[in-house]
């Protein structure tokens, strides 16, 4: 039986395990990429290891969450990871030189190579063969120290795509398609490797957009072969020397597999506040919008704004709504300025932002009280925007335009009809990516040679080795789908404290409960209780290390996302997963405690541990983890390990090997 191009690229990278599903694999990770909201630690984490110098292939600092600077903390901590980049030999991009993905997308993503990043959307350049991973930030420290990437070996789902895209459908629609199919939860544990003869109709800024957004699904990662598309691609990016044939075998065996008919697609909307909450556009037509928003690292890209400037060429958007434009890359801005769309555009009513995540988080462009927000991003988490009361849908360029036009919610097709002279704009590349790498800083190029800190930039605590005894309160109890966004807020008055890990923390669960924080430090320890799908979303490894700092102990829950589990184990919190019936019986407040000698059970394998609520009913939960994460939370989280194993500790390991 032949072999899926997930499973070439990993066992071309393998270095420890087999690719068995669901069993624990080691890969060599050639790229990494961070950003100013999490790279802060990765650097600090860097230094607390006492590394040298970077040791991938490439590693590239990003600055596109902060990028407006509104006090001295955002600039520091700018000055601060280009200082890191050039100690240690990564790549850094300036601020307002664009998101991460598209960035790293135009200037160094290949074929066959592994990538990790510091950001949950890190598998956008999957579009061009790539298999790029999201992960915390830890993991991408050591990553960048030469050690490898551990992860549990995903199903690789095979999409099939047949036919071609009708008019007015756009690779957004697929993707949401995929959303309204399987839901937030449907791609845990999986990647999504698409193949057919569809896949040939797809240019690559189409389908990175689906690779982005296999995000939301809760994807490991999305991957699509390599063909003439791509090498067309890297040729007008001036980079064809990057081209490698990549794809699977004729006989490869998949876990499973989803067919989707390029030509049955339609416009499509996720309404407010979850992105698989997926209907067609006309189902929500009339609908009165205040924002239209174009642009993050979903549909920023030169090829996603085009659309919306040849539509809006001669017309007005509607008084009644705002249009704004927040390029991925200061390239696309420049060259549909060079072109003269961005003139157009603003003749029209649009307002360009930087180049820059922030609106996608909450930092800027936040929608007004009691309105309607349209946008071609892809999270809509309730209060992600800025404020807590939202209403965003997510679309594409090409719907959120007309709505801007309309100044109502309408299926593109049934403007063209009303306005008579309106055509699909179709999908257009430039003969050749022209924009300048100014803001791009290479290794070689770097003005610094030593870490330059600020006032605001702390240390990264610490914890200590896992105890006997596990008992506290049951300090929150929170419902499902809690995102990272819930347990450390990123808009910008909170999120300038990320390189102060003491200040951030007064945050932590804020807009689930603005007491927490204080609550949690007062009870000296406890315990975090959840519903299904916990931690979903950003990466952001704050969203454990600030409840780890309060003295959280665990968090018990009926599911984890990933890369949250991840960072649990990574900072030495323990994850118990627990059955609807004990979820539903525990009460906040409640007394909790973990019966069997912690410690021990965790190093020995355990895997049941019987929970005493209030010394009055026991249940059962379970720790699902390798041999590998249960040494680091026993070891209370991967920096203490690491550096446990540097000094000549008991498991044997090297910084290198973990």
């Amino acid at each position: 039986m032949g072999q899926t191009l997930t499973e070439k690229i990993l066992e071309d990278h393998l270095v420890e395990g087999d690719l068995t599903t669901g069993e624990e694999i080691g890969i060599e990770i050639d790229q990494v990429l961070t950003q100013d909201t999490t790279g802060t630690l990765v650097w600090l984490q860097f230094e607390a290891l006492g590394l040298d110098e970077v040791q991938t292939e490439l590693a590239a600092q990003y600055c596109d969450h902060q990028t407006y600077q509104f006090d001295f903390k955002n600039t520091d901590d700018h000055r601060f990871l280009r200082s890191a980049a050039g100690t240690y030999g990564a790549h850094f991009s300036r601020p307002g030189n664009g998101i991460c993905h598209n960035v790293h997308k135009e200037n160094f993503a290949a074929p066959g190579k592994t990538m990790l990043g510091s950001d949950s959307h890190t598998p956008t350049p999957g579009g061009l063969g790539e298999l790029a991973i999201g992960s915390g930030g830890l993991d991408v420290t050591v990553a960048m120290g030469g050690g490898a990437y551990y992860i549990e070996m995903p199903e690789v789902v095979n999409v099939r795509l047949e036919g071609e895209l009708p008019e007015w459908a756009t690779a957004k629609d697929v993707i949401l398609e995929m959303l309204r199919r399987l839901s937030v939860k449907g791609g845990v544990g999986k990647i999504f490797e698409y193949t057919g003869p569809g896949v040939e109709s797809l240019s690559v800024p189409e389908r990175t957009t689906i690779t982005n957004m296999g995000t939301e699904l809760g994807a490991t990662s999305s991957i699509f072969p390599t063909d003439e598309n791509t090498k067309d691609y890297l040729e007008r990016l001036g980079r064809a020397e990057d081209y490698v044939e990549v794809g699977p075998d004729e006989d490869a065996d998949y876990d499973d597999q989803i067919t989707i008919d390029l030509s049955d697609i339609e416009p499509l909307i996720a309404k407010p506040s979850m992105p698989d909450n997926v209907v067609p556009v006309n189902e929500v037509e009339g609908t009165e919008v205040d924002q239209v928003m174009i642009g993050s690292c979903t549909n920023g890209a030169y090829e996603d704004i085009l659309p919306a400037a040849k539509m809006l060429e001669g017309r007005e958007t509607n008084k009644t709504t705002e249009m704004i434009v927040a390029p991925g890359s200061k390239q696309a801005s420049e060259m549909l300025a060079r072109e003269g769309w961005v003139s157009e555009m603003m003749a029209a009513g649009v307002n360009f932002s930087e180049a820059t995540c922030g609106a996608c988080i909450g930092i800027g462009h936040v929608p007004a009280s009691d309105s309607v927000s349209l946008r071609t991003f892809n999270r809509n988490f309730e209060g992600r925007s800025g404020i807590e009361d939202d209403n965003v849908y997510l679309c594409s360029p090409e719907v959120a335009t007309a709505a801007a036009i309309k100044g109502e919610i309408i299926d593109p097709r049934n403007l063209a009809d009303e306005l008579g002279d309106l055509e699909d704009p179709g999908f257009e590349m430039p003969e050749k990516y022209t924009g300048s790498n100014v803001d791009l800083i290479a290794p070689d190029e770097a003005p610094d040679d030593e870490l330059i800190k600020g006032p605001n930039i702390g240390d990264v605590p610490l914890k200590d080795e896992l105890q006997a005894s596990l008992e506290g309160e049951a300090l929150l109890k929170m419902e499902d789908n809690i995102t990272t966004d819930h347990i450390i807020p990123a808009t910008s008055d909170i999120l300038k404290f990320r390189s102060n890990i003491p200040k951030l923390s007064e945050f932590t669960l804020s807009r689930v409960d603005q007491d927490f924080a204080q609550r949690a430090l007062d009870a000296d320890g406890g315990f975090l209780v959840a519903g299904e799908n916990y931690g979903q979303g950003s990466s952001r490894e704050h969203a454990a290390l600030c409840p780890m700092y309060l003295g959280v102990e665990g968090v018990l829950a009926q599911s984890f996302a990933r890369i949250h589990k991840a960072n649990l184990f990574n900072f030495g919190l323990i994850p118990l997963e627990i059955d609807e019936e004990t979820y539903a019986k525990i009460q906040q407040g409640d007394d909790i405690e973990i019966v069997d000698d912690v410690a021990e059970a965790v190093r020995s394998g355990q895997e049941e541990f019987t929970v005493r609520v209030n010394d009055d009913w026991e249940a059962t939960a379970h720790l699902d983890a390798s041999a590998r994460e249960r040494e680091i939370l026993a070891d209370g989280g991967k920096l203490s390990h690491t550096k446990k194993q540097a000094e000549g500790g008991s498991s044997g390991a090297t910084p290198a090997d973990d």
